[in-house]
C-alpha cells in the first residue's frame, strides 16, 4: 500500500506586486493557524522590482539612501539580509505545516536547496551548498536565495531563483549581506531560459523532494489580484 501523500495547492501566478503576495501569505498562514487541517499550498510567481530587508538586516546592504529612495524597498518578517526580486526570476512561496514533515527548520531549509538543485539538474548544472550560508551557487554564483518565517511550525516566504531577470537592480546592494560572492542567473549558462519552463521543474521538484501531491487550483475570488 502506498503511503499518503500530503496535499498540496498549486497557485502559479504571474507578475504580483511584494505587497500583494505578502498580505496573501499571511492570509492563508492565519487560515492554517486556526485550521491545521487546511492543505498545504505552493505559490510560484514573479514581482516587479523590489528590495526586501529581512527582520534584522543591516541596512549598511544597501547602497543607496532608504529614505530617499525612488525604489520599492520593504523590511519584513523573514529571515535573511536584503534581497532582491524582479521579473525574470522565479519566487515560491511554500505554506507548509512542518507538523507533517519535520519540526526541524534545518532540515527545511535544506529541503528547499535540494528542490533548486534537482531542477538545475534537469538542465545538467550542478548546483552546490556553501556551508554556513543559505542558497544554491552555481560555479560559485549564488543563484537562488533562500529566507523563511515560521510561526507555529507553518511556514511562509521562501524560495528566489535568478532565471532569465535583468541583473542590474542586484548591483545597488550588497546581495543577502555576502560581499565576496557574485549572484549570477539561469541565462548565462542556458541562453534563452524562460520562467515559464522553469515552473513546471520546480514544481515538480518540489513534489519529489517533499513527497506531496501537488493540485493546481485557482486562488478564491478574495486573493485573485489583477
Amino acid at each position: 500500500m502506498k503511503p499518503h501523500k500530503n496535499r498540496c495547492l498549486l497557485y502559479s501566478q504571474g507578475l504580483m506586486p511584494y505587497l500583494k503576495a505578502h498580505g496573501w501569505q499571511r492570509s492563508l498562514l492565519t487560515e492554517r493557524i486556526h485550521d491545521p487541517s487546511l492543505d498545504d499550498v505552493l505559490i510560484l510567481l514573479e514581482h516587479p522590482p523590489v528590495y526586501t530587508l529581512g527582520q534584522g538586516s543591516n541596512s549598511d546592504f544597501l547602497k543607496f539612501d532608504i529614505d530617499k529612495s525612488q525604489y520599492d524597498v520593504h523590511r519584513i518578517e523573514r529571515g535573511g539580509e536584503v534581497t532582491y526580486h524582479c521579473p525574470g526570476q522565479l519566487v515560491g512561496y511554500p505554506i507548509l505545516n512542518l507538523q507533517s514533515y519535520r519540526k526541524d527548520l534545518h532540515w527545511y531549509l535544506r529541503q528547499l536547496e535540494e528542490v533548486i538543485i534537482r531542477v538545475l539538474a534537469v538542465y545538467g548544472l550542478q548546483g552546490e551548498r556553501i556551508p554556513a550560508f543559505t542558497g544554491v551557487w552555481l560555479q560559485g554564483r549564488k543563484v537562488a536565495a533562500i529566507g523563511i518565517k515560521v510561526s507555529r511550525w507553518i511556514t511562509m516566504h521562501g524560495f528566489a531563483l535568478n532565471v532569465c531577470p535583468d541583473m542590474t537592480g542586484f548591483e545597488r546592494i550588497v546581495p543577502c549581506g555576502i560581499s565576496d560572492k557574485p549572484v549570477g542567473s539561469l541565462a548565462e549558462w542556458i541562453p534563452g531560459i524562460t520562467c515559464q519552463e522553469v515552473r513546471f521543474y520546480v514544481a515538480q521538484s518540489f513534489a519529489e523532494v517533499f513527497g506531496v501531491e501537488l493540485v493546481e487550483s485557482q486562488p478564491q475570488e478574495f486573493f485573485r489580484f489583477e
